[in-house]
């Protein structure tokens, strides 16, 4: 007689749960690499395969998903090879609680972003936290470059952009552009067709300009672009104006003044901002001087900039920005879920990921009580400190 094994099943119970969608003051989780049932405990029935953790006084809540990030542990996207890739995914996850990533790449000639693809491509074979590529440039405004290196900026080319979408194994699926630049109409026109999502940044389109755009995306508001002024709304008051569309912010205090946070909470809501990171090499090392792009970054009081003065990017972590979020805002713990992992995971089609859900992959993060990291879970796999 042949007995069958049956896998294996975790159960976390007596957590306060945030799907996303419900709340669970005393709740359950039960899941292999996919989410089998969660709810109420009241509702709650052992099984012969469970194994069965009381994590009482927890919270568990959706993996966060970060759409902007180009590095961090002394690796960047942009020149890291395939491995280094996959130990910064992890990094991410067992570190901050992102389980969902989109490898960030910045303003470079055609060469090295086409590698960088082909990098970012090899990696995601290997490891599933990958969901996508986000572009930051070369198709960006020079008077609002930030930190992205000038040499490399030049106006939207449709046939470049091809070459690296099919070197990427069609992994892009978000690419910052300026939509003032001459051809942007049609670029971004090309990206709808092709499911990627065109973000307006690193631009100093007027209202009248932004309102020409096909953009549904905004890059890390109010930085590097055009702001709000008494006569001329710009780019960060066409996204605080109009309803649909999706704002970054970087939640760290520095890029933008928490005040200005609640402020475009108080109008866009909780439903069309993401949090993101926009974090460089620097993230989780001492302070001290880093490269970015070839410029060289000094890292002093939790701000990376280069000589020029201009931020570089951040070396914010996602599990600080959700803390952040609520801090700088007063929203809700289920706002700050909608913002750190439902919206992204809507906005672009990642249908398993963003809520608790039963059929979903088993992403979660458990926090304490004051919502500092405990553990992540990756598609169930406990990720490792």
């Amino acid at each position: 007689m042949i007995v069958l094994k049956h896998a294996q099943m975790i159960v976390l119970k007596h957590a306060h749960i945030y799907t996303g969608e419900n709340e669970f003051k005393d709740g359950f989780i039960r899941f292999d690499n996919r989410i089998k049932d969660i709810g109420p405990m009241d509702e709650f029935t052992p099984e012969i395969d469970d194994d069965i953790k009381d994590i009482a006084g927890a919270i568990i809540v959706p993996g966060f998903i970060d759409v902007h990030c180009h590095g961090g542990y002394n690796y960047d996207v942009w020149n890291a090879k395939p491995q280094e890739i996959i130990k910064l995914a992890n990094l991410l996850a067992s570190n901050e609680g992102v389980t969902s990533w989109f490898p960030t790449t910045i303003t470079q000639s055609s060469k090295n972003i086409e590698q960088a693809m082909v990098n970012i491509r090899k990696a995601h074979d290997k490891t599933k936290i990958i969901q996508g590529i986000h572009l930051e440039g070369p198709y960006i405004s020079r008077k609002f470059k930030g930190a992205q290196p000038e040499q490399y900026i030049r106006d939207p080319d449709i046939n470049e952009f091809k070459r690296w979408i099919d070197a990427s194994g069609k992994l892009v699926k978000l690419i910052t552009i300026a939509p003032e630049l001459s051809g942007a109409r049609e670029f971004e026109d090309f990206c709808i067709l092709n499911n990627i999502v065109p973000s307006g940044g690193h631009s100093d389109a007027t209202r009248e300009e932004m309102k020409k755009s096909h953009v549904a995306h905004i890059t890390h508001l109010y930085n590097a672009q055009r702001g709000m002024r008494h006569r001329e709304p710009g780019v960060a008051g066409h996204a605080l104006l109009e309803e649909n569309i999706n704002t970054e912010i970087i939640a760290d205090g520095f890029h933008v003044w928490p005040d200005m946070i609640k402020l475009a909470y108080e109008l866009k809501g909780p439903h069309h901002m993401e949090l993101v990171t926009d974090a460089m090499r620097a993230k989780g090392m001492p302070e001290g001087k880093y490269d970015l792009g070839g410029q060289t970054v000094t890292v002093q009081n939790g701000q990376a900039r280069i000589p020029a003065g201009n931020l570089a990017g951040s070396v914010l972590k996602f599990n600080q920005a959700f803390i952040n979020i609520i801090k700088f805002t007063g929203c809700s713990i289920n706002d700050a879920v909608q913002m750190a992992s439902v919206n992204q995971a809507q906005e672009f089609g990642l249908e398993s990921k963003g809520t608790l859900e039963i059929g979903k992959d088993a992403d979660m993060n458990i926090l304490d009580g004051q919502l500092n990291l405990l553990n992540t879970y990756s598609y169930g796999q406990k990720m490792k400190k």
